[in-house]
C-alpha cells in the first residue's frame, strides 16, 4: 500500500507532536508537505542563554532547526518511513531579536538509498535576514515489509 503526501503529513505531524523536547520548547509545525516545512517556536524566557541581553540560546534554535530538517524529509515523496539525525552543521547569523517567535524552514532537496540532505533556515520577525541557516544529513529508515521484517 502505497503512503499518500496526505498521509506522509500527518504521520510527520504526529511524530513531532509527540517528542517531549518538542512539547517543551512549545514547537508548532506551521506547514509540511513535498519534503519542505515549517516549525515555529514562541520566545520564552526560559530559553535565553544571555540573561544580560535575553537572547535565546543557540541549543533551542539547533533544536527547532533539527526538528524541521527531520520533518522536512519525513514528508519527501522518496523517504518511506523514519528518520534520524546524522550530521547537522549550523551556522549562526545573528542572535535573534528577545521577544520575538522563531520560524525554520526546511527543505530536503536530495534523498539516496539511505541518507536525505536538507537545507534549512530560521528566522524572527525580520524574515530578510535569517538568524541561522543550517545543513544536515538524516538516515532513511526504510518501510518494513512482510519478507524484510525481523
Amino acid at each position: 500500500m502505497a503512503t499518500t503526501s496526505e498521509d506522509k503529513a500527518r504521520i510527520a505531524r504526529q511524530f513531532i507532536e509527540a517528542i517531549p523536547f518538542s512539547k517543551a520548547l512549545r514547537m508548532h509545525l506551521d506547514e509540511i508537505g513535498e519534503g519542505l516545512a515549517a516549525i515555529s517556536m514562541p520566545y520564552d524566557a526560559a530559553l535565553v542563554g544571555d540573561p544580560r541581553t535575553g537572547v535565546i540560546h543557540g541549543g533551542a534554535v539547533s533544536a527547532l532547526m533539527d526538528t524541521c530538517g527531520g520533518a522536512a524529509v519525513m514528508s519527501h515523496a522518496d523517504a518511506p518511513a523514519g528518520t534520524a539525525t546524522i550530521d547537522l552543521r549550523i551556522d549562526y547569523m545573528r542572535p535573534a531579536t528577545p521577544g520575538q517567535r522563531i520560524v525554520a524552514r526546511a527543505e530536503c532537496y536530495h534523498v539516496t538509498r539511505s541518507v536525505a540532505f536538507v537545507r534549512a533556515q530560521a528566522f524572527d520577525e525580520d524574515e530578510t535576514r535569517p538568524v541561522a541557516a543550517a545543513t544536515g544529513a538524516f538516515t532513511i529508515e526504510q518501510a518494513r515489509t512482510p519478507e524484510r521484517a525481523p
